[in-house]
Parts: structure tokens; sequence; C-alpha cells
């Protein structure tokens, strides 16, 4: 328990920062993992469901939840296996 006023709000926000960014980043993984999913099935709407995931993972990336590195790497195997089904 925090002894100070300013460590006890401050335990809050951590708190309410880490729920809001496991959601974000569950979000990406559920959007990747459909992405792959309709890629795999060579469904005709996988390229909107890998922009979808792109435009979340920009976001991640822009607000820090995850690193630019690790959103750079995401959407290049996400485009490098829509590319491949297009082929």
């Amino acid at each position: 328990m925090p002894n100070k006023k300013s460590a006890a709000k401050a335990l809050r926000q951590s708190a309410k920062r880490a729920l809001r960014n496991y959601k974000v980043k569950h979000a990406i993984k559920d959007l990747v993992k459909d992405s792959q999913k309709m890629i795999a099935a060579k469904e005709k709407q996988a390229a909107e469901k890998v922009r979808a995931a792109i435009k979340v993972i920009d976001k991640a990336a822009g607000k820090k939840i995850i690193a630019k590195n690790a959103a750079a790497r995401k959407k290049s195997r996400l485009m490098k296996k829509l590319n491949s089904l297009m082929k």
C-alpha cells in the first residue's frame, strides 16, 4: 500500500493505463490472427482486414503502447503474407 497521497494516485493511474494497454494489445493480436486466418483461407476481404489491423497497430505505436520496431515488424509480416496471396 502506498503511504503518500501522490503514490496512491500514481498506483491508480498505473492500473488504469495497464488495463487500457492490455485491451489494445489484445485487439492487435485478435486482428492479426483474424487477418492471417483470412489470408490462409484466401478470402477476398483479407486485404480489408489487414488494413484494419495495420491501422490499429499504427495507433498503438503512436501512443507508445507497442514499440515502433515491433509495429513495423508486425505490419511487414502481415503485408508479406497478403502479397504472397495476391500472386
